[in-house]
């Protein structure tokens, strides 16, 4: 019998707000299926079953409801939390895994498609049980928090962020001496983004567009819109499929590094005549504009797999198409007044988990890992912490998490002898 199958046992059912819990069987099934694939998360859930590190505690969490973030739940869970969550996108959410999710005495309000009105009175539904702790993908759950619910501030000892977007929204906040209380930016650790962002983001966005259309890369133009860690990977992946891949950025050092990756580098302007399909990862503001979609090819197609779908400017191709249509499920094709036709998909939110599943339980392992870390550190330390402060992840947390993923690969490493240790530490050495 697995922890999982243990936990539901003995998890009373819950409330919540999903599609139907008549889908749980389905959710504990993949749920399990992506357990084995995240050691390190389990075996810190076997140390929080034993620690109860977070006992007594409430955890108000807006992420992405898929296999992968159920772990993370029962992890806390273990570690004696109660939960609250939510959806932090609204085509996010893994239906079966959210009726799963209520059964094993979480609370989750999260529908895969809800409409605007219905997401944010699920994140209302989550700060109604009062959480000591936020968990934020994006930042939803920490704005509507400061903006409606002042009177709760009091309460929350501390957050996580987990992705670039959020991260980016906090320290706008902390630089304009409105962020409430301290958070943790997980998405900073060096075992996140840099595979996370660049493995997980590249493989899971491919697999998104794919799924979607149908579509062939090999031989295709790619265009990767921002070349951060996301852009990395997805430029990577692409190209190892056979696409062409064009780079657009506004950042000097990004584009250079392109250039030296291999890839061609040139302005939107002219990337929008050339590109077959276009993928945004910017975290920026309607980086795909009306003069753009006037440029592209007949059939071109649109997705983004930044945070949020306003990368795009959804507005426009719609006031400048005479006629839409959807062939297929996620996909929206836009004719223009030419009779040219493009393609959004996924109304422009994140295509990998829109379409597809998100990202592979491998690289959400370490993830994962890092916000129960966090969490346990918030927990135990959050008096010692600034307020309306955005930290990184301690690097001791950083560094034990991937020595608990190479463990689990039956990976070994070298350490320093005593004498190189004394060598890192001099200056007196010299050639």
């Amino acid at each position: 019998m697995t922890l999982l199958d243990t936990a539901y046992r003995h998890a009373p059912s819950t409330e919540g707000s999903v599609k139907d819990r008549g889908l749980a069987q389905a959710g504990r099934s993949r749920i399990a299926w992506a357990a084995a694939y995240m050691p390190v998360l389990t075996q810190i859930h076997d140390r929080f079953e034993i620690e109860k590190p977070l006992r007594d505690v409430r955890i108000g969490a807006c992420l992405h409801v898929t296999t992968e973030t159920a772990n993370l739940m029962l992890a806390l869970q273990a570690g004696g939390a109660t939960i609250a969550l939510c959806a932090s996108n609204p085509l996010s959410t893994q239906d079966d895994v959210a009726a799963a999710l209520c059964d094993y005495g979480i609370a989750t309000y999260a529908i895969k498609g809800e409409d605007n009105a219905t997401y944010y009175s699920h994140i209302e539904s989550v700060i109604a049980t009062h959480p000591q702790i936020s968990m934020d993908d994006g930042c939803d759950l920490v704005t509507t928090i400061f903006t409606k619910h002042k009177d709760q501030l009091a309460e929350l000892i501390g957050g996580c962020e987990e992705t670039t977007t959020g991260v980016i929204r906090l320290r706008a906040m902390q630089r304009d001496g409105v962020l409430p209380y301290p958070i943790v930016a997980v998405n900073n650790a060096l075992t996140k983004f840099m595979f996370d962002n660049r493995y997980g983001t590249g493989q899971s966005t491919l697999d998104g567009i794919v799924r979607a259309t149908n579509v062939l890369l090999a031989g295709r133009t790619l265009v990767v819109v921002g070349y951060g860690w996301c852009g990395r990977g997805i430029a990577s992946r692409a190209a190892g499929m056979g696409a062409h891949v064009i780079v657009t950025e506004v950042d000097p050092r990004k584009a250079i590094e392109a250039i030296m990756d291999g890839y061609r580098v040139m302005p939107m302007s002219d990337a929008a005549k050339a590109g077959d399909v276009f993928v945004t990862v910017t975290g920026n503001y309607h980086v795909i504009r009306e003069e753009h979609f006037r440029l592209m090819k007949d059939g071109a197609i649109v997705c983004n797999s930044g945070h949020f779908n306003d990368e795009l400017d959804l507005e426009a191709i719609a006031r400048i198409a005479r006629a839409k249509t959807a062939p297929r499920p996620f996909v929206e094709q836009f004719e223009l007044h030419d009779g040219r036709k493009v393609c959004i998909l996924a109304d422009g939110r994140l295509i990998n988990l829109a379409a597809a599943e998100g990202h592979p339980a491998a690289v959400m392992d370490m993830s994962f890992a890092n916000q129960a870390l966090a969490t346990a550190y918030l927990v135990k330390h959050h008096a010692e912490l600034e307020q309306g402060r955005v930290y990184d992840v301690p690097v001791e947390i950083d560094e034990e998490v991937a020595r608990l993923k190479l463990s689990s690969m039956n990976v070994e490493i070298d350490t320093l002898t005593p004498e190189q240790v004394k060598y890192s530490a001099s200056w007196s050495e010299g050639t």
